[in-house]
């Protein structure tokens, strides 16, 4: 199970990368907006962090070292507008995967830039039926939204589970992010279902690192060890 960062801050990504050992990172417009900084200065100041860590290029399978999803404006409505915008962005780090929409003309970007050798993460999938072509087209990734699906009402496992299953019995090799996840519990239930990375925020993966029973047993212990004769 592969370990996402959603997030644009250097400063939360190069944290992760240390002491989490994230994989790799997704942005969306909001990560880029909390960061601060302009879209092109947000994502420049990334791919010179993969840079001085030595993270660029790919590995001796073809797959990048660290991921890096950027998404396109998502003002964007054609698939030609879509593929030039996917190509200067891409320029800037061989690591960026273009986030495509699942939407029509996004579907059409994502085959055609797969063809290019430029490898897509086409997001904002909420039904398996859309997930399927996602990977017929073999895409590098498909992103069905966990959360959104949960706080809407809808049951973000289960049509996760489908998506598993339609894509091992089809052979798709597309990999599976489980994107918008919210909880610890959200964590387990996508690794459980057997999606292949996780993305979240930083502050989802140091809560799910929390438990009030291992809190208690260390103050159990700290009281044992203070109780103990020549501590």
């Amino acid at each position: 199970m592969k370990y996402y960062l959603d997030s644009a801050k250097l400063n939360e990504i190069d944290y992760a990368y240390k002491f989490y050992k994230i994989d790799g990172v997704t942005t969306n417009p909001n990560h880029i907006r909390n960061s601060g900084k302009p879209f092109l200065v947000a994502i420049t100041g990334i791919a010179n962090w993969i840079k001085e860590n030595n993270l660029e290029g790919k590995d001796e399978l073809g797959n990048e070292l660290f991921p890096v999803s950027v998404e396109i404006n998502p003002h964007l409505d054609n698939y030609q507008d879509m593929i030039v915008e996917a190509r200067k962005i891409h320029e800037i780090s061989p690591n960026f995967v273009i986030k495509i929409p699942c939407n029509l003309e996004g579907v059409k970007a994502a085959k055609l830039l797969e063809e290019e050798g430029i490898r897509t993460n086409v997001t904002l999938v909420f039904s398996p039926s859309q997930a399927i072509q996602v990977g017929r087209i073999n895409a590098r990734y498909v992103s069905p939204f966990i959360g959104w699906k949960e706080a809407s009402g809808d049951d973000g496992i289960e049509y996760l589970k489908q998506i598993v299953k339609i894509y091992k019995e089809k052979g798709y090799k597309t990999e599976i992010i489980c994107a918008a996840v919210r909880s610890g519990k959200q964590i387990a239930e996508c690794a459980a279902m057997g999606a292949d990375i996780i993305t979240a925020g930083l502050a989802v993966y140091e809560d799910a690192l929390l438990h009030p029973f291992t809190d208690f047993g260390l103050k159990k212990f700290q009281d044992a060890w203070d109780h103990t004769e020549g501590n």
